[in-house]
């Protein structure tokens, strides 16, 4: 009975965590600090709104309501004039509780906060699979999936009916009826395959607040994608005038200079494409972090260009998140809402501070592509 109590509290303490972090997802969504105590299959989220009840026990005889002097009527919690002053203490004052949360729950709820719609992958996605799951017992079969205590169950049963079970000589000897196999069953399983490929400028115009962004947008796109998906790779690429594939430590601090010539992470991009990731058996989702300054000289119609006739029609989506930079010029958002803003494939999405995250990630992850 306490077991189910406990089970049971446990469970409304659950509940109350998630109506917690859906109300101030938001400001989750904001903070990098979360993602760095980010584990394998858990994220360590502080929760300072609940306070754990606890029991404070004062001196003895220490006064309080129905006891020490004072008459009827007189008023009582009037507190110390002198509270305020004195040395300080040496007790450990209260703190906010860190609650660890899967990352499929939280994938969860983003997209219940967000009313994200489940992708429904296109074309030829699924690799159909032939597993073998061991479900079921059988009376015949080799001797290495004999049963064991099915097979002495069977027995112990069959001697008991017959009365030939003796308490005080309790020998059970099954027979050739008795023994029970494992039995296996094969079944189909759907293995959709995506792959992120991730492009960040890292020309001087973008600084470590704008890096910072882009990290964490890109650990909620995971989250959600890996919840929608049975397998999932992910490429780096950067670029400033010339592009190239970095790994993901890489990716984050990599300090690069120079100007931008975005068609060389496209280009780069579509190679990886070509060379890996054909389109009949893969999600493809490109994602582009820029401040938006290009280089003159054509290039943007050369971007345009490629992902027309390339990107688009490969990719399950392409995501273009423009992050604000002092530096930067912010153009290329817009070249590109007024060359390919009718492109269903094609996701523009503009972030100027921490607190856009959130209506980037549904500007992404809106559609359900």
């Amino acid at each position: 009975m306490s077991i189910r109590r406990v089970e049971r509290d446990l469970g409304r303490f659950r509940q109350i965590v998630r109506g917690k972090i859906k109300k101030d997802l938001r400001k989750y969504m904001s903070q990098g600090e979360m993602i760095g105590r980010q584990g394998r299959k858990y994220v360590s989220i502080p929760l300072p709104q609940i306070d754990l009840p606890q029991f404070r026990y004062g001196s003895k005889q220490g006064g309080g309501v129905g006891q020490g002097d004072g008459d009827v009527g007189d008023p009582i919690g009037q507190g110390d004039p002198q509270q305020g002053q004195g040395e300080a203490g040496s007790d450990p004052g209260q703190h906010v509780i860190e609650v660890d949360v899967t990352l499929d729950e939280l994938a969860a709820i983003l997209g219940e906060e967000l009313q994200l719609p489940n992708i429904e992958p296109r074309g030829k996605k699924n690799i159909i699979s032939t597993k073998d799951k061991y479900s079921g017992i059988r009376r015949v079969g080799p001797d290495s999936l004999r049963h064991f205590k099915r097979s002495y169950r069977e027995a112990l049963r069959r001697q008991i009916s017959s009365g030939e079970y003796n308490a005080s000589n309790p020998v059970v000897v099954p027979i050739r009826e008795d023994m029970r196999f494992r039995s296996w069953k094969e079944t189909q399983m759907p293995e959709s395959n995506a792959v992120i490929i991730y492009m960040m400028d890292v020309s001087g115009s973008m600084g470590t607040e704008q890096k910072e962004l882009v990290r964490i947008t890109a650990f909620w796109i995971e989250t959600w994608l890996r919840s929608q998906y049975k397998e999932i790779e992910i490429r780096y690429i950067v670029h400033d005038a010339a592009a190239k594939e970095v790994d993901q430590n890489t990716f984050y601090h990599i300090r690069e200079g120079g100007g931008t010539k975005i068609s060389s992470a496209y280009r780069l991009c579509n190679k990886l494409i070509e060379e890996r990731y054909q389109p009949n058996e893969w999600n493809i989702y490109p994602f582009h972090f820029s401040d938006g300054d290009n280089w003159g000289g054509g290039d943007t119609r050369e971007c345009v260009e490629l992902l027309r006739s390339q990107l688009l029609p490969k990719a399950n989506q392409f995501c273009y998140g423009q992050v604000r930079s002092l530096y930067g010029s912010g153009r290329f958002a817009h070249d590109l809402e007024e060359y390919l803003g009718k492109e269903e494939t094609l996701v523009i999405s503009e972030i100027a501070d921490r607190d856009d995250i959130y209506d980037a990630i549904k500007d992404f992850l809106g559609k359900g592509k």
